[in-house]
């Protein structure tokens, strides 16, 4: 199964779930960020479910017939991560120019996308020139938000845009900043079978699960929002 990086705690503590309804099944994960997921579709890795951090990517694989029927079952909602030792300097979003290292998405990974839009949504409130400020003192852009965190959580950087359930599961190493609900931008996931795998009733079983109400309370439980209606 290949799955954006922000859904690898969400979707490991579910595959315990699922296994005890299907005994014998083992289920295998490649997580890492949609675009580098996609591309290995493309290239025509055997994989039998795909899902996605954005609609985007998947939409390009729709169309081009590599998964089918794609549902959304999850949203989740950007964040600012900040260094334990510059919280005091960067206590809310508008200081975000404050930090001296940002990291952030590059542009192809969905993370990396939704931080471009959300730099340009804070231009009417922050100032026209407030993405400039912040694109100043960035120091890297990685491949997915997993790395993104992780130059925050290792000291390599004071501050990155990553989503809410990635910057939770790094605990207290980092202290969480909001973005402005006018400023953000929410995260879409959908989730497909691809076409051709090779176990499709699991791939469809697998589906069910996370989007049925069990699914969508594990996901919630692991601080994912719920599908618009």
């Amino acid at each position: 199964m290949f799955a954006a990086a922000s859904l690898r705690d969400a979707f490991m503590t579910m595959a315990g779930t699922f296994k005890q309804a299907h005994p014998g099944v083992d289920v295998t994960f490649n997580f890492a960020g949609t675009q580098e997921l996609r591309t290995q579709l493309e290239q025509g890795a055997a994989v039998d479910v795909f899902a996605s951090a954005d609609q985007k990517h998947m939409a390009e694989l729709s169309h081009a017939s590599r998964v089918a029927g794609p549902v959304f079952f999850a949203r989740n909602e950007p964040v600012v991560v900040v260094a334990r030792d510059a919280a005091a300097t960067i206590k809310t979003f508008a200081d975000l120019p404050a930090a001296d290292r940002i990291v952030v998405g590059v542009p192809e990974v969905p993370i990396g996308r939704y931080t471009l839009q959300i730099l340009d949504r804070a231009k009417a409130q922050l100032g026209a020139d407030f993405r400039e400020r912040v694109e100043k003192k960035v120091v890297s852009r990685e491949l997915n938000v997993r790395q993104v965190l992780a130059k925050v959580t290792l000291g390599e950087a004071q501050a990155a845009i990553v989503y809410r359930t990635d910057a939770r599961a790094a605990g207290d190493k980092v202290a969480i900043v909001p973005i402005p609900a006018g400023i953000n931008a929410i995260a879409e996931y959908p989730i497909a079978v691809v076409t051709g795998a090779a176990h499709p009733g699991l791939a469809r079983a697998w589906v069910d699960f996370v989007t049925s109400p069990e699914g969508r309370r594990l996901l919630e439980g692991a601080g994912f929002l719920a599908p618009a209606p």
